[in-house]
C-alpha cells in the first residue's frame, strides 16, 4: 500500500505544528509587492479561512500605510494570533502595539541580530550591547502584551553559545515563543537540527516556550531547513503563501503543511490548516501581488497534478495513486465549477461569493455586480475562478489612484500601432494622450506615459487565462520602474489590451504612492530628528 493511502495516527497535541504566515510581511518585502491596506485586509481574512495560527500582519513603523493595514487587520479579521514586528526600539514596539491592540489575540514580534558579522557590520555595536537591547524591548514588549516572541536575527549563522544566552534572557523577561530563524538561507538541514539540538541543552526554559524556525530559501532549501528544525522539536513553522518574500524568498507554506499532511503517519506532526483552502489563497495572493506561480511549482503550479508521459496517463487512468501522492481535491483544485450566467442576479452572485468564502456587501457588492455582468455579456458560463478574479480585481483599486477611462488602439502589419488614452487623475482630472509603438500593447503603455507625464520602464509584462477557452478572462501583471522604485499591477479583462492597461495604470499609482509614502516617512524622521529635546 502506497504512504498517500496510510491511515494517520492519532494526532498527539504536542506534535501539533503552529503555521505562522508571513505573506503580508516578509512576503510582501519582495521587489516590486506594494499592497495598499484593503488588498491585505482581503488576504488576511482568506488566511484566516485557512486556518492559519499566526497571521504576522506587518512591520508597523516602517510605513503609516502599513501601520494603517496592521490595525485593520488586528480589527476586522478574527481567529489568528495577529502579529506586528518591531526592533527592539522602544518607538518600534509602541507602534507595533498601537496597531495589534484591538486584536482578538495580538502578539508582538521583536528581534535584534546575534550574528557577529551583523553585530559588527549592520549594528556596529558590542555583544553585550545586544543582550542589553534584547533584555530591555522583551520586558518591554511584555509590559504591553502577554503574547511576545523574539527572534535572534541571523541565528543559522550566530555563535551558538552567545546565541543561547540572548535567548535565556527573552525568556526570562517573557517571551513565550523563541524563533531562530535562517535569515540569509545559508544553513543545511542536518546543521540546522543540530543547532536546535544545541540550544535545548544550552537553555534548559527553551521547553517550557514555543521554539519556531523561519527559514529562507536563498539555496533552495527553506522548507527542507523547516522539517529539519520541526524535527528537532520546534512546534512553530513560519512561512508564506507561494513561498513569497526577501530574495528567494520564505519556505512554502502550501509546501511545508501539504509535507506533513502527505507524510504524517511517518513524522507524526500535523497542523490544523484547512488544505481545501490553499489553491484559493495561493491563487488570491498570486493576484494581488502580482507575483505569478511557476507552472511547475510544488502543490499549487498548474503543472503539479498534470501528467504528459505516456507511461504516466496510462498509470494515472488504472489508478490516480501511481502517479500521484495527493489528491487535488484536498487543496481545493475541483472549484472550477460553473455557478452562473449572464441572467444570474445580485442575489444569485452573493450567494456564489459566500460560497467561496468572499465577504462582498455594499458599495463592493454593487461594484462586483457590474463587473458580472460586464463579463457575463462576454462570457456564455461564468466559473468560481471568474468570480475570484473579478472581486480580486475589483480590491486591487487605491484610493485615489489613477484609473484607465478609455482608450483607442489602431494596430496594423503596414504602419506602427497608435494607441490613444484618457486617465483619470487623483484629483479627479481627466488627462489625454497618444502614442505610437512597436505593437499596441507598446503603444498603449507609451500614450499612458504621456497622458500623466511620467516616463515609467517596463521590466515584466505576462499574459495569463484565468480558464480555458477562447473567451476565458485575460490576467495581465506587469513590473514597472520608476524613478528608482520597482512596483507591480494586474488587470483582469476578456479583452487582453484592456487588461494589460488597467495593470499598467496600477503599477504606476503603486510606484507613485509608495514614493509619497516614502516622502512622507522621510519628512517625518528628519522632523523628529530637528525637534528640540525635551
Amino acid at each position: 500500500m502506497s504512504e498517500a493511502r496510510t491511515d494517520k495516527p492519532e494526532r498527539r497535541p504536542e506534535n501539533r505544528v503552529l503555521v505562522f504566515d508571513t505573506t503580508l510581511r516578509d512576503g510582501e518585502q519582495s521587489p516590486g509587492i506594494s499592497l495598499n491596506p484593503q488588498e491585505k485586509l482581503e488576504i488576511a481574512h482568506q488566511l484566516a479561512r485557512l486556518g492559519v495560527d499566526v497571521i504576522e500582519a506587518g512591520f508597523p513603523i516602517t510605513s503609516p500605510g502599513d501601520f494603517e493595514a496592521v490595525q485593520l487587520i488586528a480589527r476586522e479579521v478574527e481567529g489568528p494570533v495577529i502579529c506586528a514586528l518591531a526592533r527592539t526600539a522602544k518607538q518600534d514596539i509602541d507602534a507595533a502595539w498601537n496597531a495589534i491592540k484591538d486584536a482578538e489575540r495580538p502578539r508582538i514580534h521583536t528581534f535584534i541580530a546575534t550574528s557577529d558579522i551583523h553585530i559588527e557590520r549592520k549594528l556596529q555595536t558590542t555583544r553585550e550591547d545586544v543582550k542589553g537591547q534584547a533584555r530591555a524591548a522583551v520586558a518591554y514588549a511584555r509590559e504591553l502584551c502577554d503574547d511576545v516572541e523574539f527572534s535572534p536575527e541571523d541565528g543559522s549563522r550566530s555563535d551558538v553559545e552567545f546565541m543561547a544566552e540572548v535567548i535565556q534572557i527573552a525568556i526570562d523577561e517573557g517571551a513565550t515563543t523563541i524563533n531562530v530563524p535562517d535569515t540569509v538561507g545559508y544553513t543545511m538541514p542536518h546543521e540546522y537540527a543540530e543547532m536546535f539540538r544545541r540550544l535545548y541543552e544550552l537553555v534548559p526554559d527553551l521547553h517550557k516556550v514555543t521554539v519556531s524556525v523561519h527559514c529562507h530559501n536563498d539555496l533552495g532549501l527553506a522548507v527542507a531547513n523547516s522539517l529539519a528544525g520541526l524535527m528537532a522539536g520546534c512546534r512553530q513553522v513560519e512561512c508564506a503563501v507561494n513561498g513569497i518574500g526577501e530574495r528567494a524568498g520564505n519556505a512554502a507554506l502550501e509546501e511545508i503543511v501539504m509535507l506533513l499532511h502527505t507524510r504524517e503517519p511517518t513524522l507524526g506532526l500535523w497542523t490544523a490548516i484547512n488544505t481545501r483552502e490553499i489553491a484559493r489563497t495561493s491563487r488570491l495572493v498570486s493576484r494581488l501581488t502580482g507575483y505569478p506561480v511557476q507552472p511547475n511549482k510544488a502543490i499549487v503550479g498548474r503543472n503539479a497534478f498534470a501528467h504528459e508521459a505516456g507511461i504516466h496517463q496510462d498509470g494515472v487512468l488504472k489508478d490516480r495513486t501511481t502517479y500521484e501522492i495527493m489528491d487535488a481535491r484536498t487543496i481545493g483544485l475541483e472549484s472550477n465549477q460553473i455557478v452562473l450566467g449572464k441572467h444570474s442576479g445580485r442575489h444569485a452572485l452573493r450567494k456564489a461569493l459566500e460560497e467561496l468564502g468572499l465577504r462582498v456587501d455594499g458599495a463592493a457588492l454593487n461594484q462586483a455586480f457590474q463587473r458580472f455582468k460586464e463579463i457575463a455579456d462576454k462570457k456564455k458560463q461564468v466559473t468560481a475562478l471568474d468570480l475570484e478574479a473579478i472581486v480580486s480585481d475589483e480590491i486591487k483599486h487605491r484610493p485615489q489612484a489613477y484609473e484607465l477611462v478609455a482608450f483607442d488602439v489602431e494596430a496594423s502589419s503596414r504602419r506602427a500601432p497608435l494607441a490613444r488614452v484618457e486617465v483619470r487623475t487623483p484629483d479627479g482630472e481627466t488627462v489625454s494622450g497618444s502614442f505610437t509603438g512597436d505593437g499596441p500593447v507598446d503603444a498603449l503603455f507609451s500614450a499612458i506615459n504621456a497622458a500623466i507625464g511620467r516616463e515609467a520602464r517596463l521590466r515584466e509584462y505576462r499574459v495569463g487565462a484565468v480558464t480555458g477557452g477562447r473567451d476565458a478572462l485575460g490576467e495581465v501583471t506587469v513590473q514597472i520602474e520608476l524613478d528608482g522604485r520597482v512596483a507591480s499591477g494586474v488587470g483582469v479583462s476578456t479583452d487582453i489590451i484592456e487588461a494589460s492597461g488597467k495593470a499598467y495604470v496600477r503599477a504606476l499609482s503603486n510606484a507613485l504612492a509608495d514614493s509619497a509614502a516614502a516622502e512622507a516617512e522621510h519628512h517625518l524622521q528628519r522632523a523628529a530628528r530637528e525637534a528640540p529635546t525635551p
